[in-house]
């Protein structure tokens, strides 16, 4: 072998076994998240239970988890012979059920000191249509003192779910919402929000209106809008809204009160493309704004895939510089909560 190749060889094998070094170590982030979006109970009022929850949060490095119920109950008709499994089971109707919060309450309240400290309560049970609300939930803040961290997650425009649910269709911008949005920005809350930014079939932002006005006009309300507006029954009709990402951009810039929850129905297809790889265009956006985006499972009475759904960031992670996502997946949801709240050691 000529003397070249010799040297060659071994430097070959050492500069190969570098970058099988460093492709490891690039690949070895290991997160500890904080869930922004999750339900203790389904569309039943039905749970796995506080147990199969810590189990999950333990076995997958959840540190913190905003956890709120589900604001109707779906009905199972006296004309249906089996019981539906998700509200779109059936055409049978959905309602306004307050008791959900007494559920999340007991729930909190059974755990330790010390197992507490990791769980934020969230007010969801009250119709986003009824004037009354903003006292009601006046009531259950003075009821629980100190329990209550945020209200949400505030159903208004929601897939089929709006022309189920009986009643009117709940709007971000009408007149309830505003005394809730009063009273939070009073007591330091942050409001989750799901409002649709569009039907599942116009190919424009036709409900952006109705999320605008109320970042606009409550500027001393935290506002995290769920999933951006989009959700996975829009992407059954439209497979991607093309204005998304210059819309979220544009209010970025605009509103400083809000902040985006990334939870599944972004995943696919804005955050990653067909092949799973991440889409540039949302990683420059989210360096651009570090602090105001957060992830979530949004998984509802069930715990089992807990871990899975916020593992399967990890790709869009893990192609963000480092610090960006630790904030990412734990610190930008703790940072939201009312300054008296227990997270990272530091006051908002």
């Amino acid at each position: 072998m000529p003397t070249c190749r010799r040297l060659l060889v071994p430097l070959f094998r050492l500069s190969f076994a570098c970058l099988l070094a460093f492709a490891g170590t690039a690949s070895a982030r290991e997160y500890t998240y904080s869930d922004a979006h999750l339900h203790y109970v389904d569309f039943f009022q039905e749970t796995a239970g506080m147990a199969k929850l810590l189990t999950a949060m333990q076995d997958n490095s959840i540190d913190h988890v905003m956890i709120s119920g589900i604001p109707v109950a779906k009905k199972w008709h006296e004309d249906e012979p089996k019981r539906p499994r998700y509200y779109a089971g059936d055409d049978a109707d959905a309602y306004w059920y307050s008791a959900t919060d007494v559920i999340v309450a007991d729930a909190v309240q059974k755990l330790t000191p010390e197992q507490r400290q990791h769980f934020h309560p969230f007010l969801s049970g009250f119709n986003p249509n009824d004037k009354n609300s903003a006292a009601h939930i006046q009531r259950m803040l003075d009821l629980y003192p100190g329990l209550w961290q945020g209200i949400g997650e505030v159903f208004t425009r929601h897939d089929d779910l709006t022309a189920l649910t009986a009643g009117d269709t709940p709007r971000a911008n009408n007149e309830a919402m505003k005394r809730i949005y009063h009273l939070a920005a009073e007591n330091d809350l942050p409001v989750m929000l799901h409002s649709n930014i569009t039907s599942k079939r116009e190919k424009n932002p036709l409900y952006l209106k109705e999320i605008e006005e109320p970042l606009r006009n409550h500027p001393h309300t935290r506002f995290i809008w769920a999933h951006a507006g989009t959700s996975v029954e829009i992407h059954r009709h439209q497979t991607q809204l093309k204005f998304l990402l210059p819309t979220v951009s544009r209010m970025l810039e605009a509103y400083p009160n809000l902040y985006i929850d990334l939870s599944w129905s972004m995943l696919t297809p804005y955050l990653l493309d067909e092949q799973g790889k991440p889409r540039a265009e949302w990683l420059a956006l989210v360096e651009k704004y570090p602090d105001r985006f957060m992830i979530g499972s949004d998984v509802v009475g069930r715990f089992t895939k807990l871990g899975q759904e916020m593992r399967s960031f990890t790709p869009f992670l893990d192609a963000l510089p480092e610090e960006i996502a630790r904030k990412v997946a734990r610190d930008n949801f703790l940072a939201i909560l009312p300054r008296t709240a227990a997270k990272s050691g530091k006051p908002r």
